[in-house]
């Protein structure tokens, strides 16, 4: 378990294989609720190459000193991410 932010991954290795491997990691919120977006891709297994790149949006939960996950969305591709960023740009239009 994690006690701290920095310390939080989405990295995964299995067998000394790293199956899940973190490209990027954005803080959006701390507190004893924090809320992390990971770029992540996964190791085609048949392939023995990465795949696309995914987003993963986490948060968790401080308890006893150590984050426990409590929620995830995964962003699946970059046609999904494109039309998430688009609708919360209409619902938030920049101010003049």
């Amino acid at each position: 378990m994690a006690e701290n932010i920095e310390e939080l991954t989405i990295h995964y290795e299995e067998d000394g294989r790293v199956l899940r491997k973190e490209v990027g990691k954005e803080v959006l919120s701390k507190g004893s609720w924090a809320t992390i977006m990971y770029l992540y891709q996964d190791l085609d297994r048949k392939t023995e190459e990465y795949g696309q790149q995914k987003v993963s949006i986490r948060r968790y939960q401080k308890r006893e000193g150590s984050f426990i996950q409590r929620s995830k969305f995964e962003i699946s591709s970059a046609n999904q991410a494109r039309a998430i960023c688009a609708k919360i740009q209409d619902w938030f239009p920049e101010e003049d």
